[in-house]
């Protein structure tokens, strides 16, 4: 491996560990693999949203709730 590749290593892991409020999230598109179905779940907008019928009347749902623990920490913008 390159010295090159070995700073930008290094500067990665202090961006992850450290300095998350440099980073801002717009547009997020997942698929969750649930025992039933897969799922694609977004967040667009400032809104998260979910394909699942849970969501569809109560805006939230455990696949959505899940993702925002997972992201905790990270700046969602508004775009």
């Amino acid at each position: 491996m390159d010295y090159g590749m070995i700073g930008k290593i290094k500067k990665a892991k202090r961006y992850a560990a450290e300095e998350r409020n440099r980073i801002q999230v717009n547009t997020l598109i997942v698929t969750f693999d649930g025992k039933n179905n897969p799922h694609q779940v977004s967040f667009e907008q400032g809104h998260w949203k979910c394909d699942c019928e849970f969501f569809q009347t109560r805006a939230r749902c455990s696949h959505t709730l899940a993702l925002e623990e997972i992201v905790k920490g990270v700046e969602w913008g508004e775009e």
